[in-house]
């Protein structure tokens, strides 16, 4: 059974808008592109390398499939990076399934939902999620991501697309892993852990035998 994992770099205030460049998404007026390029070093990159180490497909949105499109297929033949995404299946939620043009790349078809929920009863590699905000929301919706691994920021960005929506499905979460690079960029994954219990801090009122012992207790004062 494969698993379906998003990773995903946020500001403090949740936004994971264009963080890799000015000219990646500036949908809405957004100014901030490329706000991670600064936080960088190398334990964020052995993170990454790890994240990119076992087997997996990649499952994009249309927006960041042809952001990647233009970038991986050009990138220099020994990026271990471009190798590898040059080299997985790419599925890509779209409705333009023909202007496909990346190698091994295959359209989710009309019903996403769906098809994510057969894909993840068959055998093979992990679906790992790379930015997609909108994708993401919608597999949120459905309580189909198994695992995030969030790399958050210490920025804040104010608008801007977040990857917790209002129609995200409540979920409880654990956390498994965690760690923080020199430059203040905290790493943390979580995986889906049942339901949300809920509980009170409010002080119990006393039962009615609680209350009638301690008016014995008074009388015989």
């Amino acid at each position: 059974m494969r698993k379906i994992k998003a990773a995903t770099f946020v500001s403090l205030d949740g936004v994971m808008q264009a963080p890799g460049g000015p000219q990646e998404d500036t949908e809405g007026g957004f100014k901030y592109g490329g706000w991670t390029f600064h936080y960088w070093d190398d334990v964020m990159g052995k993170v990454m390398d790890e994240a990119f180490s076992k087997p997996f497909d990649l499952l994009l949105g249309r927006r960041t499939y042809d952001i990647f499109a233009a970038h991986w297929p050009h990138a220099p033949e020994e990026d271990p990076i471009a190798k590898t995404f040059n080299a997985v299946t790419k599925y890509v939620a779209t409705h333009s399934p023909d202007t496909l043009a990346w190698q091994n790349s295959i359209s989710l078809g009309p019903d996403v939902v769906a098809t994510l929920r057969k894909l993840k009863q068959q055998d093979g590699p992990d679906l790992l999620i790379q930015g997609s905000s909108e994708l993401i929301q919608t597999l949120l919706a459905a309580d189909l991501i198994d695992e995030i691994t969030l790399l958050v920021f210490p920025l804040i960005l104010g608008p801007g697309k977040r990857l917790f929506g209002n129609g995200a499905m409540p979920a409880a979460l654990k956390l498994v892993s965690s760690q923080a690079s020199s430059t203040g960029v905290i790493m943390a994954t979580y995986l889906r852990s049942g339901d949300i219990k809920t509980g009170s801090f409010a002080l119990e009122e006393p039962s009615e035998a609680e209350v009638e012992r301690r008016a014995g207790l008074e009388a015989g004062s």
